[in-house]
């Protein structure tokens, strides 16, 4: 398929409704409103294609940039191409669930979400924290350092509450996934979250956003899901 053929195909996928409730979350025109199930034949028939990926990214159309990260080959991007996606990303839907997730299946996610992470930039933030919790919900332990997530854990617990408001989600994602899929510093995830207590989220024009990692975990553990890994990252 050719960017022109996609960009019908998702087109005649779009509902009214759907593109109504991604425009409440932050999404902007131009965009059709295609449900994420809905992608999934369409991406069947094309399965891995860097170069409409990018043209498609390139668009600056919500669905296309999400069918974007659906096609794309991460192991053929460079730091500087995942640094253009994510700048590109006006909202957390993208840095979080589209960008981030690229990222995470790709031989130098960690290096380049430290990069992100360190930038002082919310959405940049928000996605390097959310690689993390893309990657330690799938990958095994023994991948990461288990110094680096400790300290990673001791920047969250000094910072959370003065981070960037979507920062703060992602960084309340990654104690969570610390703390059910991490099992060296599970206890450590744990302890952490009791000692921040609850995090609020501003948004605008909507009310407030309240996390209370500690009680999520808790829960999930007395679930016996402790060492719980996602077989799949992206859908």
């Amino acid at each position: 398929m050719d960017l022109k053929l996609v960009m019908q195909e998702l087109e005649g996928l779009g509902k009214e409704r759907t593109k109504k409730i991604y425009i409440s979350n932050g999404a902007r025109e131009p965009l059709f409103g295609v449900g994420t199930g809905a992608m999934k034949p369409v991406a069947k028939n094309i399965k891995i294609d860097q170069e409409l990926a990018e043209a498609l990214y390139a668009t600056g159309n919500y669905d296309a940039m999400y069918f974007a990260g659906i096609i794309a080959d991460p192991k053929a991007m460079t730091a500087s191409d995942f640094d253009r996606w994510v700048d590109a990303a006006y909202f957390y839907m993208l840095s979080d669930y589209v960008v981030a997730v690229t990222l995470s299946e790709s031989d130098i996610a960690q290096e380049v979400a430290d990069n992100w992470i360190a930038s002082g930039q919310e959405l940049k933030m928000s996605a390097g924290w959310s690689c993390y919790c893309w990657l330690l919900g799938n990958r095994p332990d023994t991948e990461f350092s288990e110094d680096k997530i400790s300290s990673m854990l001791d920047i969250v617990k000094r910072t959370i509450h003065n981070s960037p408001e979507r920062t703060k989600s992602a960084m309340n994602n990654f104690l969570y996934t610390v703390g059910i899929s991490f099992v060296p510093l599970s206890e450590k995830a744990l302890e952490t979250t009791r000692e921040i207590g609850i995090v609020e989220m501003k948004r605008d024009n909507k009310k407030s956003s309240f996390f209370n990692a500690h009680e999520s975990i808790q829960k999930e553990l007395d679930r016996g899901k402790l060492g719980f890994k996602r077989k799949y990252v992206r859908c």
